[in-house]
């Protein structure tokens, strides 16, 4: 390269030289000297002589030869300092080599070194005479490595170090258009990434060093050049800069974990190289065969390419940036974030290691944030033309294997993304297996999720659509009931077709069809719902009443004791017998019995408490919390709570936390339903029992009798009222409105215009019923939840003392305790007070009355105390739930004033009427 820098640069002055000579002669034209300069190079023996004649031509001939002379010395020091350092370096084998070397220049003919020497100006190379010994430079190919594009020559050595290195001649010595021209030829070199004879890599800088060539090589100028020559080629040095980094970008953008995108980029700004490298070819062309290229023409014809250069090597640097790759201070903060655990598992799934000083594997700009990247520098750009032309066609490129993916995933619902860049991530260890065995909304919710930093702005508008299209494909083609291996023809590869947004639309909505007509149809989705309601709701309730009364003894015992396995046969023979409507249910086989011994008002005022349901938000199981301890007193009927089993793809809209819904308002349906029955067997004992229909002598007794009468009758009024409300008033329009808008879907589905639903509205829907059946039936609001639990369990109090009661007033009343029939009783209900009452109750009473009560008077004073404390804490309790349903009715839910209406007659002609709100809740 030396040789042909000094050799271009001597000609060029030659030639220069000539035509100032010629112009200068009387005879001589323009032309002719032209064309002689041109023809006197390869010749400059004697037909020179002839054409310089003039003094001025023979004293420069003269200094000519006299310069050539003195270099002849330099060369011949030159080359006795080399031979006597190589002398103690070298092998014998190169010892012997150079000394042939030697031989073969000494017997070169002397025709062909006085031809080398008559070259004006022509600086001679060493080494071309001498064969290389110190410097011996050879080009290798480098191992394979990830990066496809990546180039494989090795990098060649820096100028500085190389040890006696031949040097040029200085600039200080060379003419101006010497100068020129050596620059001109150094500068081509540059421009595609080598070192000059004048123009070298800035001391500092390693090619070694992969943060170096990123960043690009500074070059400086040797000095000597003249000034006005150096600012040019300063400036020039920049495009230099740009092409050798984006050279290195390339290489190292394009290693495999950097994704399929970066790939794309990569291949388009190396196209972008090649057609850089085309223009130094061209530009080279130019300098080799026109006079008048300048270095002025030379900056003239770079400046877009320049600019062009400049445009991508600033998205380089910024997206190296966001690679942390030439970011020294990320590396430390990637140290300390590594103790995030949650950040851990995020890179693991990503496909990350957890090496801290690995910040390739940290953190890794790819898929849908260069995408971003380019998308923000389009914008930011767009008021360049050439800038938006050229970050259009990059980002064309770049999207291309993203929108492979996109349509993958829109039309097929599956994913093929193995560097995770896609902006939908899959968890593959969510499998449709575990919900064979236990259904749950995970694979729906947590098997496909959207990564949030990694989607394009392009597709920020419509990610949701995006992520549901491909979902509703996916369960589609897993249960096989719609054919989606369909090939879909004409579809954009680029974010900027105009046909993009309409694809994701008519992807969505195809998809949605798709999966819809599965639930609707293959799967009866309306009928499953409707069964759940059968049984969760108690509609009709004729076989599960019959199954509690079946089951009674079973479900007397305490929880822990209580078979489920024979109450689920009983359950199953109720459900199996003909004529009921559960018989005509296709779904009966899916019905469980269980047994949960944590109270229905502990679990819902947990889930109040934690979720904060009173501020608006939506309730949720609790789940991964500390378990509640189960209730020591909780019988069979507290506890019984039933399951419901669902097949794939039904369970992602009737999900495990839809059945907790369910579950919830069962068990307390079931209570009120249990309440109302106990209380309704305390009635039929006061109405049938003679203890209760004999009127005795004891006027206080009677009215005790009376009062304990009008409380059980309050209760019942209660337990009724809520029962009716929360069946008829809530349930019962809410799941009207829910059917109605689920037929609507149903009904329109096929029309090509209208009111068309989606999968996830069903969903939404579905919980929404449920959750406004929970609201409205006071399941969700702590203090309402509270001050029920408090009546329901004075009424079961109530009910559970009955008998405890009627003794009482057996010892209390004279014509009852003395064994001898009174006269106002007649002799049938003698006879059916004797086989009624106790037969060990006249001895218990006479150990109680020798324990604790010594008279009747005493105990009629117990049991009045008993009753009073029975009306106060219902009473009470009635007023605070009657003012907290009007002010819940006022600002929350104003369904609740109907119920506050239906329990306004229960404290009617009470002493707890008139009073006013409570202040404290507790009893």
């Amino acid at each position: 390269m030396s040789s042909g820098v000094r050799t271009r640069a001597s000609s060029r002055a030659n030639a220069f030289a000539d035509e100032r000579s010629r112009v200068s002669g009387a005879n001589g034209s323009f032309r002719s000297g032209t064309a002689d300069a041109k023809n006197a190079e390869p010749q400059l023996g004697a037909n020179e002589s002839n054409k310089r004649s003039s003094p001025g031509h023979a004293r420069e001939r003269l200094g000519k030869e006299r310069r050539f002379e003195e270099r002849k010395v330099i060369e011949r020091s030159f080359e006795a300092h080399v031979e006597r350092v190589t002398s103690r370096t070298a092998s014998p084998a190169k010892q012997e080599q150079q000394r042939r070397a030697q031989q073969q220049a000494e017997m070169r003919p002397a025709e062909m070194r006085r031809q080398k020497s008559s070259t004006e100006l022509r600086p001679r190379d060493v080494r071309a005479e001498t064969p290389p010994v110190v410097w011996n430079p050879e080009a290798s190919l480098l191992p394979h490595t990830s990066a496809a594009l990546a180039s494989r020559i090795s990098i060649p050595p820096i100028a500085f170090a190389i040890p006696f290195a031949p040097q040029p001649k200085p600039l200080n010595e060379l003419t101006l258009e010497a100068q020129e021209a050596a620059i001109v030829e150094d500068l081509l070199y540059v421009f595609m990434g080598y070192e000059g004879q004048y123009i070298r890599y800035a001391r500092g800088y390693s090619p070694n060093e992969e943060r170096d060539r990123l960043s690009g090589p500074p070059f400086r100028i040797l000095p000597g050049l003249d000034p006005s020559l150096h600012d040019l080629t300063k400036s020039m040095l920049k495009m230099a800069t740009y092409y050798s980094a984006l050279e290195a970008f390339v290489d190292v953008q394009s290693r495999e974990e950097f994704g399929a995108v970066n790939h794309a980029l990569c291949a388009s700004v190396r196209k972008c190289l090649q057609d850089y490298l085309v223009m130094i070819a061209q530009l080279e062309t130019q300098f080799l065969t026109s006079e008048s290229f300048t270095v002025h023409v030379l900056n003239i014809h770079t400046l877009p390419t320049c600019q062009m250069l400049s445009h991508l090597y600033a998205m380089a640097q910024e997206l190296l940036k966001k690679n942390a790759l030439l970011d020294d201070e990320s590396d430390e903060e990637d140290d300390d974030e590594i103790d995030d655990y949650d950040k851990v598992l995020e890179r693991l799934a990503e496909g990350g290691e957890l090496v801290p000083g690995s910040s390739k594997a940290l953190k890794v700009c790819k898929g849908g944030s260069v995408l971003g990247l380019l998308a923000s520098r389009l914008e930011s750009m767009g008021g360049d033309p050439a800038a938006r032309s050229l970050l259009t066609t990059l980002l064309r490129d770049a999207s291309r294997p993203y929108m492979k993916m996109l349509n993958e995933w829109l039309h097929h619902g599956s994913i093929h993304d193995p560097h995770a860049e896609f902006m939908i991530r899959e968890q593959k260890s969510i499998g449709r297996e575990r919900l064979e065995r236990d259904y749950i909304d995970e694979y729906w919710e947590r098997r496909y999720t959207i990564r949030d930093q990694d989607v394009p702005p392009q597709l920020e508008g419509v990610k949701e659509k995006v992520l549901l299209a491909g979902k509703y494909l996916n369960v589609v083609r897993e249960c096989g009931g719609v054919d989606v291996s369909k090939i879909v023809t004409e579809l954009p590869t680029s974010f900027d077709d105009k046909r993009f947004i309409e694809n994701v639309n008519n992807a969505y909505a195809h998809a949605n069809e798709s999966l819809m007509q599965l639930l609707l149809t293959t799967h009866e989705l309306p009928l499953r719902l409707r069964s759940l309601k059968h049984y969760f709701f108690l509609d009709p309730s004729d076989s599960f009443s019959y199954f509690l009364e079946l089951g009674s003894s079973e479900l007397r015992k305490p929880a822990k004791s209580v078979n489920t396995s024979k109450l689920q046969s009983l359950l199953d023979l109720v459900l199996r017998q003909p004529g009921t409507v559960a018989s005509l249910d296709p779904f009966k086989e899916d019905v469980k019995v269980e047994m949960n011994e944590i109270t229905l008002i502990n679990n819902l005022q947990r889930v109040v408490n934690i979720t904060g349901i009173e501020s608006g938000q939506v309730m949720q199981p609790v789940t991964n919390q500390q378990p509640i301890e189960p209730d020591k007193n909780a019988t069979g009927f507290t506890s019984l709570q039933l399951d419901y089993s669902v097949p794939f793809p039904v369970s992602l809209v009737i999900s495990r936390k839809t059945v907790w819904r369910y579950q919830a308002l069962f068990r307390f349906l079931l209570h009120l339903r249990y309440l109302e029955s106990q209380l309704s067997s305390t009635w039929q004992s006061h109405t049938g029992a003679v203890t209760w229909s004999h009127k005795g002598p004891n006027r206080e007794l009677e009215a005790l009798k009376r009062r304990t009468w009008t409380l059980r009758g309050r209760m019942l009024v209660y337990i009724q009222q809520v029962l009716y409300f929360c069946t008829a008033e809530v349930i019962e329009p809410n799941w009207t409105k829910f059917m109605s808008r689920l037929k609507a879907k149903d009904e329109m589905s096929d029309k090509p215009s209208g009111f068309n639903r989606t999968v996830d509205e069903l969903m939404q829907d579905h919980v929404d019923f449920l959750d406004t059946c929970l609201k409205e039936c006071m399941l969700t609001n702590s203090k309402l939840l509270k001050v029920n639990s408090k009546l329901m369990q004075a009424c079961a109090i109530f009910s559970q003392y009955t008998n405890f009661v009627t003794r009482e007033i057996e010892k209390i009343d004279p014509d009852l305790s003395s064994g001898i029939k009174p006269d106002t009783m007649t002799h049938d209900q003698w006879q059916r007070f004797q086989t009624t009452k106790v037969p060990s109750s006249r001895s218990t009473s006479a150990q109680n009355d020798a324990s604790t009560v010594d008279d009747t008077e005493a105990r009629m004073n117990h049991l009045s105390d008993i009753v009073r404390k029975w009306e106060s804490n219902f009473g009470r309790h009635m007023k605070i739930l009657s003012d907290s349903l009007n002010h819940y009715a006022a600002t929350e839910t104003v369904v609740l004033l109907s119920l506050c209406a239906r329990l306004s007659s229960v404290n009617q002609g009470t002493e707890w009427a008139a009073i006013g709100a409570e202040e404290d809740d507790q009893p």
